[in-house]
């Protein structure tokens, strides 16, 4: 078995995760009852949880991750630290073996915690995902040669056979960064079913970017377009989710953007992405069958792309996006990817590039927005930059996913709103 693929959401493993942890409490607990070691109990678990609180509360204070944290994660994380200062006071006056478990029990109590928050926003998966390495292994990519452009919308000329796929596959491929030299890690590759049949049709192409931190997982992309191809006979677009962040993509985000700090990550996505799609893909080689698309610090670079150069991409998805790449520490970037040139970086803003084209540039365009309801820095961007878009002449969708934060239901529902609106516009399904 490949443990990368272990499922830490869905399945038995966060409730094993759990009940260890639970036992581990009990036998924490479990002394003789005298009236010190209940007091020093509960003042361990007082404290921890005190701590727990005010790391949450300083978090949204400061908002040290880019969002509000909800409640739910309140709740898990004065737990944790609860439990944490439990097996702290269980060093005091106690055997070896007791005190063998409280260190065990500390790293246990902190591995909850993530399994449980991660659980809770339903972000990463697999164990693999998690630590941001991949599980698929690399994709054997159909190698049946070229199959000629569709005469009409593929929702009228496209016949399944028998033998089709009930899913598409996902897996990784390494995309050589010829013109950018961009030190990127491998793009999650997603092959619908009707892509895995002989004679497969030409199917339009997505090029998707994930969040920073983030990697180029294919799963969530891959199970919503699963979904929407077993009720549309097969029908998906071909997507690369490629890696605009490179290096580890945890240390530093090029802001989508060339750079002499960071390296030409635009150029990958604009050029050596491209360039590899267009040679071994089996795509529709027009841009109106072509979507840019991207979560959170990916949809900023999608709306800066598909604003910076609409002859190639005629489709944007921007799901729970920035407002524009560098947002979340704009003088950083400004110091950093544009050598603190403050007129180069306003003039990236997607807004601005949309404003600076000639008029005309955007009719035909499609742009697709969505954040959720309880992300409300990231619905402010998305208005702010679809009304943007509706001024330069693009056909806008701004979406609110009700109830949904920043992760979970805000990425998978915010690819389904989009593709339900892309579908038709790729020809996947009537108008």
């Amino acid at each position: 078995m490949n443990i990368l693929a272990l499922p830490i959401i869905e399945g038995p493993v966060p409730w094993i995760v759990y009940a260890i942890a639970i036992a581990f409490v009990l036998v924490l607990l479990i002394r003789r009852p005298t009236g010190r070691w209940v007091g020093t109990a509960m003042l361990g678990i007082v404290v921890g949880g005190a701590i727990g609180l005010g790391v949450f509360l300083i978090a949204n204070l400061l908002d040290l991750v880019g969002s509000q944290l909800p409640v739910e994660v309140c709740y898990w994380t004065v737990a944790v630290f609860a439990a944490i200062g439990l097996a702290v006071v269980s060093f005091r006056r106690s055997p070896v073996w007791r005190k063998v478990v409280a260190a065990i029990a500390i790293v246990w109590f902190a591995i909850t915690g993530v399994i449980g928050v991660n659980a809770f926003y339903g972000l990463n998966p697999t164990l693999g995902s998690l630590f941001g390495v991949s599980s698929d292994g690399q994709i054997i990519i159909p190698t049946d040669g070229p199959t000629a452009t569709p005469s009409g919308p593929l929702y009228q000329t496209w016949k399944p056979p028998a033998d089709m796929p009930k899913q598409g596959k996902q897996g990784t491929e390494k995309i050589p960064a010829t013109a950018s030299g961009f030190d990127a890690r491998d793009a999650g590759i997603y092959l619908p079913p009707a892509a895995l049949v002989a004679n497969p049709p030409q199917l339009p192409l997505v090029i998707m970017m994930m969040g920073f931190p983030g990697n180029p997982d294919p799963s969530y992309i891959g199970g919503v377009l699963d979904t929407f191809a077993a009720q549309h006979d097969g029908l998906a677009p071909i997507v690369v989710v490629a890696d605009q962040i490179g290096g580890d993509g945890q240390s530093a985000d090029p802001a989508c953007a060339d750079s002499a700090a960071y390296g030409k990550a635009e150029t990958y996505i604009t050029t050596d992405v491209v360039n590899w799609a267009r040679a071994n893909l089996n795509i529709i080689d027009d841009p109106k069958s072509w979507v840019v698309a991207g979560y959170s610090n990916g949809g900023g670079c999608a709306i800066k792309y598909g604003a910076k150069d609409p002859t190639m991409f005629r489709n944007i998805l921007s799901v729970s996006g920035e407002e524009f790449p560098g947002s979340e520490d704009p003088d950083s970037v400004t110091a950093q990817v544009y050598g603190g040139d403050q007129a180069a970086f306003e003039a990236a803003k997607p807004i601005n590039i949309m404003k600076a084209a000639p008029s005309g540039t955007y009719d035909g365009v499609t742009a697709v927005f969505t954040a959720g309801s309880e992300d409300t820095a990231y619905v402010a961007s998305q208005q702010k930059v679809s009304a943007a878009a509706l001024a330069v002449g693009m056909t806008v969708t701004n979406y609110v996913i009700p109830g949904a934060g920043h992760v979970g239901d805000a990425l998978t529902s915010g690819l389904q709103e989009g593709f339900t609106v892309l579908y038709p516009v790729l020809g996947l399904t009537a108008p």
